[in-house]
Parts: structure tokens; C-alpha cells; sequence
């Protein structure tokens, strides 16, 4: 992905600016917020490493195989709690539209649960809304 594109989490930065510096490695997510954020611009761009990367390790599944057909394309944040700089937990509710390549269209509603280790912020796990 381009460094000069649109982050793929609408955050209106270019992605160099936003979730780039976090998938090469350069910093970590500051919030749980920012850490979703990073999470869905790498289903955007199948980023499966990043994803295993930022999953906590006791919920992280064995393998993470990324549907090649699936473009993921608008991210909500509908609200948070807790999940800021000063935090040790937090969580993230969203929804995320995509369109698969045979034409179906979908989208994932989740509460998002993430917590801070060692000054790391990973997912943990999350309970989908209907």
C-alpha cells in the first residue's frame, strides 16, 4: 500500500501517516482505538503477520488465513470505553463493511476487547452484534 493513499481506517491521514509506522514496526498504538484501527487497515490490505502480531497470545488463533476475495471497505467506530494512554484495558465497539469478489456484501458489527501489556496494546477478543 501506498504511503501517500488514505489510511484504509478513515481517519482521514494518509496511511504513511497513520497505520503504516505501526505495521512496520516503527511505534505501537498509543490507544485500543488506535490499535483497531491498525487492526482493520491490515484485513484492508492482508496484513496477516500484523494481525497475529497484536492478538494476545492466550486468544491468538494457531494460523489466520485472510480471504483473498474479501475487500474490506468502510470502518465506523460507534464508541469506546476505557482503552486510552493511561489504561490497561479497554474496548472498541465498530462496524466494518465489505464486499466479496462473487459480489456479496456484508459487514461485521463487534465489541472489541483489548488490553495493555508492557506498554503494548493487543486484542483480545470480541463479541459480534447482530
Amino acid at each position: 500500500m501506498d504511503d501517500a493513499t488514505r489510511c484504509p481506517c478513515l481517519s482521514g491521514l494518509p496511511y504513511g501517516e497513520c497505520c503504516a509506522p505501526l505495521h512496520r514496526g516503527e511505534r505501537t498504538a498509543p490507544t485500543a482505538e488506535a490499535l483497531m484501527r491498525s487492526r482493520y487497515s491490515a484485513f484492508a490490505s492482508g496484513d496477516a503477520d500484523y494481525l497475529s502480531a497484536t492478538w494476545h497470545p492466550r486468544t491468538r488463533p494457531a494460523s489466520l488465513d485472510l480471504d483473498p476475495g474479501r475487500r474490506w471497505r468502510r470502518l465506523d467506530i460507534l464508541g469506546t470505553s476505557a482503552g486510552g494512554p493511561f489504561d490497561d484495558a479497554g474496548e472498541v465497539e465498530f462496524v466494518a463493511t465489505f464486499a466479496d469478489d462473487d459480489g456479496g456484501r456484508g459487514r461485521l458489527h463487534e465489541l472489541s476487547r483489548f488490553v495493555r501489556e508492557g506498554g503494548t496494546w493487543l486484542y483480545v477478543d470480541g463479541d459480534v452484534r447482530t
